[in-house]
């Protein structure tokens, strides 16, 4: 595979069996996601991989893989070297490898321009290895038929339930179109009837059987009579804001204006803009936890964050195959040990779920909107330039007496 990455990773050198070069001029490094790697000009690209993550642990390849890449460096290295897009390694058509080294390349420069996070990064990643794995690295694109995206499909069935099926069959769709919209291919894909995200029936049948995803007022006092300093703020977080576990983690003190109680941060997936008003306990809580906060192992990029780990780290943070998320660990964990996380599906992000059910409440949808950072495609949304704070704070508190009691002062 090839493309360039500047992302950061969690080091984990000491747990992976990297190989060593096979020879001292070889001119390709190990990279821990089990790639082997180049710098040129300025930009790291990767080609072929030396391993593979097999339940959850990166094991080597027979043979490390690098006579491969090798090969793939070799036909790209002028091109490269030179700043150019290197063209297609194989006369005979468009392959599975190279459409998904030209894809990842053209995701790798929204991201490091700002235009795409990390996380969705990673996926389409993942994505991509698990069309080279199925299909083969040297298999035509031309030459892909029905049958194999019906397998593929069948083969994500198994790790997957229905809403992340649908999200992967999304993500493969939009690597072959990213083929056809640039000249790669002459003819779209053929997938086939199969090849087709899961129906609202199937989707509807799970939610059904799942429950509702809503934690009530009571457990959620109990959560946050038990939780940690940090945990407890990013719990009344979740329920004054509606904020997610990659939102908390994101999360910058210059966006939170603990003075005026106020915060004021954009989605960091969307962009969206996205205001709210803070409760008392919130303010109380935020102030307690970035007093008692670690201090940052990475100062560069962390230095600013409200919320830290004990070891001075993101709470949810990129890893070389995917991520780690301890937000999730944590309440998980605090769920379960008070006796209150028994239904499926039940989790931090359920509390951005608990804000919207209870929001609705004040009858004021685009205000909700504005705190959770939800966009409006609406006409009226086009028009409008402003909303008043007096209702953000109408929401909020209606949000407050529900979990506080309407007594309580918000």
């Amino acid at each position: 595979m090839s493309a360039k990455s500047n992302r950061k990773t969690c080091s984990r050198k000491a747990a992976i069996d990297r190989p060593k070069k096979p020879y001292p001029a070889f001119p390709l490094t190990p990279h821990n996601a089990g790639s082997w790697m180049k710098k040129i000009r300025g930009k790291i690209y990767y080609f072929g991989r030396w391993g593979r993550v097999v339940k959850g642990k990166m094991e080597r390849l027979s043979g490390d893989g690098w006579e491969e890449a090798l090969r793939l460096y070799k036909a790209q290295a002028d091109d490269l070297h030179a700043g150019r897009t290197p063209r297609l390694v194989s006369s005979d058509g468009l392959t599975v490898r190279d459409l998904c080294n030209r894809f990842l390349t053209a995701k790798q420069r929204k991201l490091s321009s700002g235009e795409l996070i990390a996380r969705t990064f990673q996926e389409y990643r993942a994505t991509t290895d698990r069309l080279v794995s199925m299909f083969g690295m040297d298999r035509l694109v031309d030459d892909l038929a029905a049958d194999d995206f019906e397998s593929l499909r069948a083969e994500i069935a198994t790790v997957w339930g229905p809403v992340r099926l649908g999200n992967e069959i999304t993500r493969v769709r939009s690597v072959f179109k990213y083929a056809i919209d640039n000249g790669l291919i002459d003819r779209p894909v053929r997938y086939g009837s199969e090849f087709q995200k899961p129906g609202k029936s199937v989707l509807r049948s799970l939610k059904a059987a799942n429950g509702k995803k809503l934690i009530e007022a009571d457990e959620i006092r109990l959560l946050l009579g038990a939780a940690t300093v940090q945990l407890k703020a990013m719990v009344l977080l979740g329920v004054n804001c509606g904020l997610g576990n990659t939102d908390c983690a994101d999360l910058p003190q210059t966006a939170v204006d603990l003075n005026t109680g106020w915060i004021d941060f954009p989605r960091p997936k969307t962009g969206i803009e996205r205001r709210c008003p803070l409760w008392p306990e919130s303010v109380e809580a935020l102030r307690e936890a970035i007093e008692q906060r670690a201090e940052p192992k990475d100062k560069a990029d962390d230095a600013d964050c409200v919320f830290l780990t004990s070891q001075g780290k993101r709470w949810v943070r990129p890893t070389t195959t995917s991520r780690t998320d301890g937000v999730t660990r944590e309440f998980g964990n605090l769920s379960r040990r008070l006796g209150i996380n028994g239904r499926k599906g039940l989790g931090f992000y359920t509390l951005r779920h608990v804000f919207r059910t209870i929001a609705d409440g004040s009858r004021d949808q685009v205000a909700a909107n504005l705190i959770m950072g939800r966009s409006d495609p609406t006409m009226a949304g086009i028009y409008r330039e402003s909303i008043d704070d007096s209702r953000l704070v109408a929401v909020t508190d209606h949000v407050h007496a529900w979990l506080f009691g309407k007594g309580s002062e918000a």
